[in-house]
């Protein structure tokens, strides 16, 4: 099956990927398309009400329409907030390659449109010879790059842009999210990053009192999105 849809990465951890990626799914529905939002590695979980749950996975859950369960949206969870690899050790399973593509594509086929979210940065261990890099290589989905607004974000966005296109793949967008609200020359930076990454911005999003899937959906440019929906 040729999955359409887009690999979210980012240029650090805790920089709002699945913020970013649940307003893309917010905002890809509502140009017509059934987005499935997808986290395929999931590590951190609280027990709630009698069940283990991840806060991003109910965050991307809470953004679909299509009635998918937690399940579909994420399938592998982990109880440690670690490194993936290192949380499934923990639990005495392994990150298994193909299980994971099949489960990934098996949510996918529910809708149109594949929000496929990374762990991390865009190289992060996922088993000895494979990382998340890998299995963007595998799903051979477009990315978006998140920029997570702080001191140092120039870097690590322009080495991402670089690993990206060293695998070969398309950096189809990127956004920018503003984790540090004090950080200052904002719009210098965004300059920076504009001439320097090479692919169009698709939204810049500030520091939201309430980052709701509607709320960061509402920062994107639709008409960057309308060109990449097909």
């Amino acid at each position: 099956m040729n999955m359409k849809g887009f690999f979210i990465t980012g240029t650090d951890t805790e920089i709002g990927k699945t913020c970013i990626t649940a307003g893309l799914t917010h905002a890809f529905s509502g140009l017509g398309l059934r987005a499935v939002p997808i986290k395929p590695l999931a590590a951190g979980q609280d027990l709630v009400d009698g069940q283990w749950v991840n806060d991003d996975v109910q965050r991307l859950h809470a953004a679909q329409s299509l009635g998918l369960s937690p399940e579909q949206v994420g399938p592998l969870q982990f109880r440690a907030a670690c490194a993936p690899h290192i949380a499934a050790a923990l639990e005495g399973k392994a990150i298994e390659r193909e299980p994971l593509l099949a489960a990934i594509r098996a949510s996918a086929a529910l809708g149109e449109l594949a929000l496929v979210e990374g762990v991390g940065g865009f190289r992060v261990p996922l088993n000895p010879g494979y990382d998340t890099a890998d299995l963007a290589v595998d799903l051979a989905l477009p990315v978006v790059l998140v920029v997570g607004l702080r001191l140092g974000c120039i870097n690590h966005a322009l080495l991402s842009a670089e690993a990206i296109r060293a695998r070969g793949l398309q950096l189809a967008g990127w956004v920018a999210n503003q984790v540090d609200p004090d950080m200052p020359h904002v719009k210098d930076n965004l300059g920076a990053l504009a001439a320097g990454l090479g692919a169009p911005c698709w939204g810049h999003v500030p520091r939201l009192a309430e980052p709701t899937a509607a709320a960061v959906a509402a920062c994107f440019d639709l008409e960057q999105l309308r060109l990449h929906r097909d």
